[in-house]
This record gives C-alpha cells, sequence and structure tokens, in this order.
C-alpha cells in the first residue's frame, strides 16, 4: 500500500521535520546518516589500510591517481577535498616513500604533476584490493540500480553545496 507524502510549494517532502521544527529529530536528518555512514566507511577503511602500510591521505592520493595517471596535487587536493598545502605535505611525504614522482608540468612550469612510481602502482593494487572489500561489504544488501541512484542523488547533493 503507498502513501502519499505531503509536499510543500517548492516541491520539498513534508514527512520529514527541516530541523526548524521543534518535531525535529537528528535520526530524520540525511547529514546526520551521511556523517554516520562517512565516518564507519572511514574507520573501518583506516584498519584496512593500516594492515598494508597506508593510511587515508595516502589512499586518496592513490585513487586520484589509479583513475588519472598523472594529476597536479591542485588536482589531487580537489578530488580529494583537502587543502592545497595540506596536499602538497602528503605529496611530498609520498615521494618521500618512494609512492609517487613530481616534476613540473611540460605546458606550464609552476604545476606540479604527480605520478605513481612502480611501488606506488603496487600500494594502489593492495588499497583497491581493500576498498573494493569493504565495497563489497557496505553495499551487499542494495542492487545495482540503488546504488546509481545513491550516486546520483549523492552528485546532486554536492552540487547544491557547492558555493
Amino acid at each position: 500500500m503507498s502513501r502519499t507524502v505531503p509536499v510543500d510549494s517548492a516541491g520539498r517532502s513534508q514527512a520529514e521535520p527541516d530541523g526548524s521544527s521543534r518535531d525535529f529529530s537528528f535520526r530524520t536528518w540525511p547529514f546526520y546518516w551521511l556523517a554516520q555512514a562517512n565516518g564507519r566507511y572511514l574507520g573501518n577503511m583506516e584498519q584496512a589500510l593500516k594492515a598494508i602500510g597506508l593510511d587515508i591521505p595516502r589512499w586518496r592520493v592513490l585513487m586520484v591517481l589509479h583513475l588519472e595517471h598523472c594529476a597536479s596535487v591542485s588536482e589531487i587536493a580537489d578530488h580529494a577535498i583537502a587543502k592545497l598545502p595540506t596536499m602538497t605535505k602528503i605529496v611530498q611525504r609520498m615521494q618521500a616513500d618512494g609512492l609517487v614522482v613530481c616534476s613540473p608540468r611540460p605546458s606550464d612550469g609552476r604545476v606540479t604533476e604527480v605520478t605513481l612510481t612502480d611501488a606506488g602502482k603496487d600500494a594502489g593494487a593492495k588499497a583497491w584490493a581493500a576498498a573494493n572489500q569493504l565495497y563489497d561489504e557496505a553495499f551487499r544488501h542494495l542492487k545495482k540500480n540503488e546504488i546509481a541512484t545513491l550516486n546520483r542523488l549523492l552528485e546532486k547533493l554536492a552540487t547544491n553545496l557547492m558555493r
């Protein structure tokens, strides 16, 4: 049996309080569940990465470079949602560890490009295996179309929050 959910003049569902209501419950606040999911994901991912000698910041760099193969420190920072000075330090540590190589961009020497070394590719493969195992665990009860819907909704939410 389906039930009709009332909407306001802007088309927002009235089934859940908007946060200003005295009937507000944090359990109906989507950001609460986003924070819960992200916190649990990060905790589990930290544990999995620690076992292979990596951490979340290095994982984020490896993740971006796995797909892009070469990216500027600024591009990596944007994808990893990190501040540029913080990402610069992470990349420098990874270079000292032999995971990445940094070089000036041929078209603009002011831009530092980062690429994976063979050791970085090996570390990335181990990290991807750990991430895929966690992914399978996290999404085991969701169908592919539900995951696709979740991705579309989260992308829309992130876009709405851009300033």
